[in-house]
């Protein structure tokens, strides 16, 4: 896929919205990409998940680790696509971690596959995470980067680069004209 035929697919479904939004990382926006409204329909999942597991095919992951809950869905489709095996990390205590008996082995070569990214916090706690039990990541690859050159440390693939506009808190305009953000992101689910 092409980010021409990405960027058409959100907005098709209607995932790229607009605004006055609180970002999981706490900054403000006017735009929000809840890819949600794509991955729900299998095709279109299945289409997202094999456009970015093309990416990473030759590197020839052995597993697919996402975080919960914006990255199970396109998780798991790429996984099928590379014909390997999903588990997912889940925030415990404010610490991402590996629950339900899932494993990650120090010989796995680990693709972290993920929604969107802004900030890449949730990334590296997830890199950090499968490189704390000895894995090789391999890199992280998402739907929609809307970071402005985020570094990981490791090799970073999406399928749509969609610049956007973030601002703290303090400097939003939109907060400057009275509206109140909405948080549509998952981060911070009690």
């Amino acid at each position: 896929m092409n980010s021409a035929e990405v960027h058409s697919l959100l907005e098709e479904y209607g995932a790229i919205q607009t605004g006055h939004f609180l970002l999981s990382g706490g900054l403000h926006s006017d735009t929000f990409v809840q890819t949600a409204l794509v991955t729900q329909h299998p095709g279109a999942a299945e289409r997202l998940g094999h456009g970015l597991g093309e990416k990473f095919a030759a590197a020839a992951p052995t597993i697919v680790l996402a975080p919960a809950v914006a990255g199970l869905v396109i998780g798991h489709e790429v996984a099928r696509f590379l014909g390997v095996r999903m588990v997912f990390s889940e925030r415990v205590e404010g610490s991402m971690t590996l629950r339900r008996g899932f494993v990650i082995d120090a010989d796995d070569r680990v693709l972290i596959v993920d929604n969107a990214m802004t900030d890449g916090a949730s990334k590296r706690e997830v890199v950090e995470l499968a490189q704390s039990l000895g894995a090789e990541v391999l890199g992280v690859g998402i739907i929609v980067d809307r970071s402005d050159n985020v570094s990981l440390g490791v090799r970073l693939e999406s399928l749509l680069q969609l610049e956007t506009k973030e601002w703290k808190p303090e400097d939003c305009p939109l907060c400057k004209q009275g509206s109140a953000p909405v948080s549509p992101g998952s981060r911070h689910l009690k």
